[in-house]
Formats: structure tokens, C-alpha cells, sequence
């Protein structure tokens, strides 16, 4: 019986496994390539959103305050109501027991009077101020959550890309880089709006 050729079983072996290799080594490349700028991107959604809950934090920590001082600008526009009403009770006992009250009481009404619209428009105009730092404060938290959102997207890629790439699974790595996008597109959204 002729023998048949010989082929080496080995080096065949060895060039199926060095190509498998190569295929898988681009393969994983791309994956740890594309989930390094997932991460990079996640980071930088994150700083993001960081930063507008503080600017958040602190518009909302200006209208308080601006709030405070319309409450006090608001007890001191009663006070002066009061001043007045005292000014008008006291000229009216003149009147009652049939005398013409001294004009000073009259120029004094009239002065309190006075300060209390100077008053009422200062209080207004700090609680102008209160809403516009509230209503800011209201856009930059709407801003926060969408940079969480593209955070959690990201962060779920990333996850993607390391399943993936422990299973060498072209539809997972697919998947990762679809939410990835996703991310980008709620982070750009949120940079928008």
C-alpha cells in the first residue's frame, strides 16, 4: 500500500491558530480602542454634569439669599405701613376732640408713605432677581440630568465593550457602541439645551 503524502499536521496547526490570533487581535483592538473613548467620553459627560449641579447648587444658594432679603425689605415696607397708620390715627384723635392736628403728622404719613413705595420696588426687584437665579438654577439642573443620563449610557457601553471582548462577540461589541452613541447624543443634547 502506496503511503500517502505527509503533510505536517502541526505547522498547519500552528498558521490556523496564528491567523485566529490575528483575526482576534484586531478584533480586540478595535474593542479596547473604542471603549478607551467611551471612557474618555464618559469622564468628560461626568465633569459636566458635576459642574452644573454645583453652578446649580450655588444660583439656588443666591436666590435664597435674595429671597431673605425680600422678606426683609417686605417687614420693613409693613413697618413703614405701620408708622403711617399710627400718623393717621394720631391726626384723627386731633380731629375727634375737634382740633386741627400739627401738619407735622400729615408730613410724616406722607414721608412713610413714601419709603414704602421706595421699599415695595426694592423687595420686587430682589424677588425679580430670585426668580431669574431660580429659573437658571432649574435649566442647569435639567442640564444635570442629562449628562447623568449620557454618564449611565456610556458607563453601560463600557460594560458592553468588556463582554464583548471576553467573548469576542462582533453583536455585543455592536450593542456597546450603539449605546455609546446614544451617550454622545444625550450629551450633546444636553450641551444644546
Amino acid at each position: 500500500m502506496p503511503e500517502a503524502p505527509e503533510i505536517e499536521t502541526e505547522k498547519l496547526h500552528e498558521a490556523i491558530h496564528e491567523e485566529l490570533e490575528k483575526e482576534g487581535g484586531s478584533f480586540l483592538k478595535r474593542i479596547a480602542l473604542s471603549t478607551a473613548l467611551l471612557a474618555a467620553l464618559a469622564a468628560l459627560a461626568s465633569l459636566r454634569a458635576g459642574a452644573t449641579v454645583n453652578e446649580a447648587l450655588v444660583l439656588k444658594t443666591e436666590a435664597t439669599r435674595l429671597q431673605a432679603e425680600a422678606s426683609d425689605q417686605w417687614a420693613y415696607y409693613q413697618a413703614k405701613g405701620v408708622k403711617a397708620a399710627i400718623q393717621e390715627a394720631t391726626r384723627a384723635s386731633w380731629t375727634a376732640i375737634g382740633k386741627e392736628p400739627p401738619a407735622e403728622y400729615r408730613e410724616k404719613q406722607e414721608r412713610y408713605l413714601e419709603e414704602q413705595k421706595e421699599v415695595m420696588s426694592k423687595a420686587q426687584e430682589l424677588e425679580r432677581g430670585r426668580d431669574d437665579k431660580s429659573r437658571e438654577a432649574d435649566h442647569l439642573l435639567h442640564q444635570h440630568h442629562r449628562f447623568a443620563t449620557a454618564v449611565a449610557l456610556f458607563q453601560v457601553a463600557i460594560a458592553l465593550g468588556a463582554v464583548a471582548a471576553l467573548t469576542r462577540n462582533r453583536l455585543v461589541w455592536l450593542g456597546s457602541l450603539l449605546l455609546g452613541l446614544g451617550g454622545l447624543g444625550t450629551a450633546a443634547w444636553s450641551l444644546l439645551g
